[in-house]
């Protein structure tokens, strides 16, 4: 089996609705992202090219970078309007942006770009890191 591995970053704020503790308010992470592909053959001499891999990992995260992330529907509309009046960039998700979500979140969007993806690790600090793969049975079902 061959792999290869790229990384990309993106500054987010955040917030964890309904959440008993300190990520109930809005804060924000320097957030690292390193997805892993793989492939039992190689075409053309390799498993994707780095280049346009890497570029399509980037793409994703432009969405995410310098906005408030956050779950569809957790923020008043008036919230959302107020925001959106000054400038803000907001970009809602449909689910709760945690740092296992969001992992699931770039593994999907990068299976759906053709990626044969084995696992995505996503840092939300230095030392603190989600990860989301599939079990080798699931990945090709």
């Amino acid at each position: 089996m061959y792999a290869i591995k790229t990384e990309a970053s993106f500054d987010s704020a955040h917030f964890l609705h309904g959440y008993d503790g300190k990520c109930k308010n809005i804060h924000g992470h320097s957030f690292k992202v390193s997805a892993v592909a793989e492939s039992p053959l190689l075409l053309g001499g390799m498993v994707a090219d780095f280049s346009v891999f890497k570029s399509d990992l980037k793409k994703i995260t432009e969405n995410l970078d310098h906005a408030l992330i956050y779950e569809d529907g957790t923020l008043k509309p008036e919230t959302v309007s107020a925001l959106n009046g000054e400038g803000f960039k907001l970009t809602p998700l449909p689910f709760r942006p945690t740092a296992e979500n969001l992992a699931e979140y770039f593994y999907s969007q990068l299976k759906n770009a053709g990626y044969n993806v084995k696992k995505v690790s996503l840092y939300e600090t230095e030392k603190n890191c989600a990860e989301f793969y599939m079990s080798e049975r699931e990945r090709t079902e």
